[in-house]
């Protein structure tokens, strides 16, 4: 089933690579996407049920990821935020998953992992 995806992601490139991996591989729909914290968090609270799945690149044009996971702290239950970043300490995993992250994905190694998570969730929808 189709899961209804928003894309927090500065780079036009990998923005635009990671909607056809989602669309392609996991039959999501990208609703919609930013580059920046203020963008983004400002979609988030207009569209509060418009989305299943966030995924939230750390470092943005404006601002960070981080303040958009925890914009996104009164989620309802069935909603997901998922963090990508090349920037992935112990750290910063830790970071992001305080501030109410599901998961969390190193954006240069572990992009077949965010893909199967997302078609975990997809099947879980079924």
């Amino acid at each position: 089933m189709t899961f209804k995806t928003y894309l927090v992601e500065d780079n036009p490139v990998i923005r635009e690579n990671l909607v056809g991996f989602l669309e392609e591989i996991v039959d999501a729909t990208v609703v919609a996407h930013a580059s920046g914290e203020d963008e983004a968090v400002a979609w988030l609270r207009q569209h509060g049920e418009s989305w299943d799945v966030a995924i939230v690149d750390l470092f943005l044009d404006q601002g960070n990821g981080l303040g958009v996971v925890d914009a996104c702290r009164q989620r309802s239950a069935h909603q997901k935020v998922l963090v990508v970043s090349n920037y992935a300490t112990p750290d910063v995993r830790a970071r992001s998953k305080a501030l109410g992250a599901d998961a969390f994905f190193d954006k240069s190694a572990e992009i077949d992992l965010l893909l199967d998570y997302c078609e975990r969730l997809s099947r879980r929808n079924d």
